[in-house]
C-alpha cells in the first residue's frame, strides 16, 4: 500500500518510522523538515515522479487541516484520506467534495517535545486511537483507519466528533494548560526555591515544555468545550482560595474543610484514571530502588530485575542535582515487590522503601 504522510513533525515521522513495511510518501511545506524526516527513515520525499497513495495521512497542525484534507481529496480522487488533528468537530464542518472518502481519526499518543527529531516508531504501542467516521463516511475508508491503528500498535476507539472533543479537553487539553499555569509561577521564583524540586514539581510541570503556536492553534479549534472545563475549575479554585483566605485571616484550621474537600475528590478523580492498557485501574507495589549516578547503572538495574524474574509495570526517576544517586521507583505485582527488593539486595543495591501505590 503507498501511503502519503503530509506533515512531518512528531506525529507524521512517527507514522512512517512505524508503518515502514509499506511505501511511505513524505510531504512537507518545509523540504528541510522533510528531507529531516527522510534521513530518519521515515519514507521518501514526494517527487514529481511519485506514484498517487492509496491513503493520504494528515499530519498538519489543526489550522490548516481542512484545508489539506480537501486538496488531498481533490488530488487523489481514488485515495482514502484520515488526519492526525487533536480536534474533530472544526475539521469535519469544513470538510467538502469527496467527504464519503475521509474519516477523521487521532491517535492518543505524544511527547512534550515536537518535530521529527522527536518522533519514536513505538509512540503509538497500547494507546488508543479514536476513529472519527460521519455519516457519509464508506465502510471501506472507516475499516481502513482502523487497520492503520492497529499496525502501529494503537487500539481503535469510535467516536463522534463532537464527543472527541468534549474527551481531549478534559483529558488532554486542560490538563496542558494546568502544567502551563502551574510552570507561569516558576518564571520569578529565587533561584534557591527551585533547588527544593522534587519528583512532583517535575511531574506535574512535565509537559509545560510543550509547543506554544501548535497549542494555541489547538485550544482555538477546541475552545467551547475547554472553557467548559476551565469554568468548573475556575468554581473549585475559588472555593480552595476562600478556605486558605480564611485560614490565613484568623490563623486558624476554619478553612481546612475546603483544602480537604478538593484535595478528595482529586483522590477521587484520579482513582478514575484507566490502569496499564486501558483496563480498571490497579494498585501495583512501589519498590524504591537508590541508583549511582555513573554510566550503566540504570540499565544494570533492569537487567538485573529481569533476572530476578519480575515485569516492571511503571517507572519513574527522580534525581537531584548534586547529588550522588537517584532514585528509580519500580512498580510492580505486590505479590513479587518483596522478592524483588530482597534479590536486588542480594546484589548489592540500596533499597530504600517497599510500600503500596495506585495506579
Amino acid at each position: 500500500m503507498i501511503i502519503r504522510i503530509i506533515g512531518t513533525g512528531l506525529l507524521g515521522t512517527s507514522l512512517g518510522l512505524a508503518l515502514g513495511k509499506h511505501d511511505i510518501q513524505l510531504d512537507d511545506a518545509s523540504p528541510m523538515t522533510a528531507a529531516l524526516a527522510q534521513d530518519l527513515g521515515a519514507g521518501r520525499e514526494v517527487t514529481p515522479q511519485s506514484p498517487d497513495p492509496d491513503l493520504v495521512i494528515v499530519a498538519t497542525p489543526p489550522d490548516v487541516a481542512a484545508m489539506t484534507i480537501n486538496r488531498s481529496l481533490d488530488e487523489f480522487p481514488r485515495a482514502i484520506v484520515t488526519d492526525v488533528a487533536s480536534v474533530k468537530a472544526i475539521v469535519l464542518d469544513e470538510v467538502g467534495e469527496g467527504r464519503d472518502r475521509y474519516v477523521g481519526s487521532h491517535p492518543m499518543a505524544g511527547r512534550e517535545r515536537s518535530g521529527a527529531i522527536a518522533a519514536d516508531g513505538d509512540l503509538f504501542i497500547g494507546r488508543p486511537w479514536v476513529v472519527v467516521a460521519h455519516e457519509s463516511s464508506r465502510p471501506d475508508a472507516v475499516a481502513l483507519v482502523k487497520q492503520i491503528a492497529m499496525e502501529v500498535g494503537a487500539f481503535p476507539v469510535e467516536m463522534s466528533a463532537q464527543s472527541h472533543d468534549s474527551a481531549v479537553a478534559r483529558v488532554s487539553h486542560v490538563p496542558q494548560l494546568m502544567s502551563s499555569l502551574t510552570a507561569t509561577t516558576l518564571v520569578s521564583a529565587p533561584p534557591l526555591s527551585l533547588d527544593l524540586a522534587g519528583q512532583g514539581l517535575r511531574d506535574v510541570t512535565r509537559i509545560a515544555n510543550s509547543d506554544p503556536k501548535l497549542w494555541a492553534t489547538i485550544i482555538a479549534g477546541n475552545s467551547s468545550s475547554v472553557a467548559t472545563i476551565l469554568k468548573e475549575i475556575r468554581d473549585r479554585l475559588d472555593y480552595l482560595i476562600e478556605g486558605v483566605d480564611s485560614m490565613a485571616a484568623d490563623r486558624s484550621y476554619a478553612g481546612v474543610a475546603h483544602v480537604a474537600k478538593i484535595v478528595s475528590d482529586g483522590n477521587i478523580g484520579a482513582s478514575r484514571i484507566p490502569g496499564k492498557h486501558g483496563g480498571a485501574p490497579v494498585r501495583y507495589a512501589t519498590v524504591t530502588v537508590l541508583v549511582p549516578d555513573k554510566p550503566g547503572e540504570l540499565g544494570r538495574l533492569f537487567t538485573e530485575t529481569g533476572e530476578i524474574g519480575v515485569n516492571i509495570e511503571d517507572l519513574t526517576l527522580e534525581h537531584s542535582p548534586a547529588q550522588p544517586v537517584g532514585r528509580a521507583a519500580l512498580s510492580v505485582n505486590p505479590s513479587q515487590a518483596q522478592p524483588l527488593a530482597d534479590g536486588l539486595e542480594e546484589r548489592g543495591w540500596t533499597i530504600a522503601s517497599v510500600e503500596m501505590e495506585e495506579n
